[in-house]
């Protein structure tokens, strides 16, 4: 599998709109990427597409391998993993962390499943890779913010995903719990057995060093992608912005600020 993500002039139009033009982005085997964009750009689009919950108006995608239109999607999204903050809402409140964190594997809301024992085990591992092994039989509603999107990533890592999709993970969170989460997702990132990821945001400092390569989309098109340090740098971002920022570095992390 060389490409993991292939999008080829991929538009997408709604009622006479054009919400993309013209997407051709692709991503190697063995890269995490950042996509980076405000909101309305058109991030949550590609994602949709990605995921295959809609289809082009025009052009080609490819994912794991595979070419839409001729694989079966519901398979295929079984090696995708999407973690959303906006998935938090559909969650039973009332729901233990370890059975959250397995109904992952039968991608279902809620755990209608007799699991195993084994499935239990892997749910405590990934729980503590994550840093919160402590939530076993807290019900979800007693979760911080920031607990509940680790027990969300490791539900997506239960089926052991080879695409892991991070829509926005730190929406939400206070600066700890932030810092905590972005910690986590490092540790998952280096990861002998780490999946490919793709960490969705409109904040730069959120991008780690773990996603080397960066999409900027700006209106529905690409602006740039490449190297983030490349990326992310004073020049290309006040021309994305259409106004003058600084940017400065700390821990590998891009800090904005506007000039």
């Amino acid at each position: 599998m060389s490409k993991i993500i292939e999008m080829k002039n991929v538009a997408w139009r709604r009622e006479g709109k054009t919400v993309l033009n013209d997407i051709n982005w692709s991503v190697n085997e063995g890269e995490s990427w950042a996509l980076f964009g405000l909101n309305g750009s058109g991030k949550t689009t590609i994602l949709n597409m990605l995921t295959g919950y809609i289809w082009p108006s025009a052009g080609e995608i490819s994912v794991l391998g595979h070419k839409y239109g001729e694989v079966d999607v519901r398979e295929l999204r079984r090696s995708i993993g999407w973690v959303s903050s906006s998935l938090q809402e559909k969650i039973y409140g009332s729901e233990k962390a370890q059975d959250l964190v397995v109904s992952g594997k039968y991608a279902s809301i809620g755990l209608y499943e007799k699991p195993s024992s084994q499935d239990y085990d892997k749910a405590l591992q990934l729980m503590q890779q994550l840093r919160c092994g402590h939530l076993l039989d807290r019900t979800y509603q007693t979760c911080s913010q920031g607990e509940k999107q680790k027990l969300l990533i490791a539900r997506a890592l239960m089926a052991s995903p080879k695409l892991l999709i991070l829509d926005e993970a730190c929406n939400g969170l206070d600066f700890i719990s932030k810092e905590g989460l972005l910690g986590s997702i490092e540790e998952l990132a280096k990861g002998a057995d780490a999946p490919h990821m793709l960490y969705v945001t409109h904040h730069t400092e959120e991008i780690l060093p773990v996603f080397r390569k960066t999409l900027l989309l700006r209106r529905g098109e690409v602006f740039g992608s490449g190297l983030t340090s490349e990326m992310l740098s004073g020049s290309v971002l006040s021309d994305f912005f259409e106004m003058p920022v600084d940017v400065s570095w700390s821990h590998e992390r891009a800090w904005l600020s506007k000039s």
